[in-house]
């Protein structure tokens, strides 16, 4: 199993998201990963469907859009149509969550559930069938650069099974304090995907040379 690598451009330089998406696809990138809040599901404002459009037009790669916002229903069209491949919605963020995932299906974009630290994996359970992707935070949202919570391997292995059990043609992505350290823990324990931001996008290497490091640990993990 080849462990694909999802540059979060929350972490990129945004003077500069075109060379910066452009660098991490041709580096090796699998997707980029769009971190989308709100300030009301989570303490941050970041970005909407314009730099999602943005990104269709900078790159070929799939992209995995996270919306950590509340009542994603409203605005599941406009992600749609700037060119999300992937939409993922918070098991927290909508009482309709049956409701939501049948939107993105119908907008013929694949649908993802992501459910925070502390929400209870049972939720997966009756979701996986409709999903496509099961994203695993593995800290709290709403800001890049935090640590990985170690609680979270155990969250991933148990994800694994019900995954196995249910709908094994879902990917199981992780999000939150990824880096060469982690992302080998977090592949043993079942993670396909790994986003990762604040260890691609930095001062201290290249994209190239960060991504090359992340997937060299998580593919060996993988092995």
């Amino acid at each position: 199993m080849i462990v694909r690598i999802a540059p979060s451009i929350l972490s990129s330089d945004f003077s500069r998201l075109a060379e910066q998406i452009r660098e991490a696809e041709e580096a090796g990138a699998h997707a980029i990963h769009v971190d989308v809040m709100d300030g009301r599901f989570v303490p941050n404002i970041t970005m909407g469907p314009v730099i999602v459009g943005a990104c269709r037009r900078s790159t070929s790669l799939p992209l995995d859009v996270h919306l950590m916002i509340a009542e994603p229903e409203r605005f599941i069209p406009a992600f749609a149509d700037a060119g999300a491949d992937y939409l993922t919605i918070h098991a927290e963020a909508t009482p309709h969550l049956h409701r939501v995932l049948q939107v993105i299906h119908g907008a013929q974009v694949k649908a993802g559930l992501a459910v925070n630290p502390l929400t209870p994996l049972e939720i997966y359970r009756d979701a996986l069938p409709e999903l496509d992707l099961a994203l695993l935070m593995s800290v709290n949202p709403g800001f890049g650069g935090q640590s990985f919570i170690p609680a979270s391997l155990d969250r991933l292995s148990r994800l694994r099974s019900l995954r196995d059990e249910l709908n094994p043609e879902c990917v199981i992505e992780v999000d939150g304090g990824i880096n060469a350290g982690t992302a080998t823990r977090a592949v043993r324990a079942g993670a396909q995907w790994l986003v990762a931001g604040s260890s691609i996008f930095n001062q201290q290497a290249s994209i190239a040379e960060n991504l090359a490091a992340l997937s060299a640990a998580a593919n060996v993990s993988s092995g």
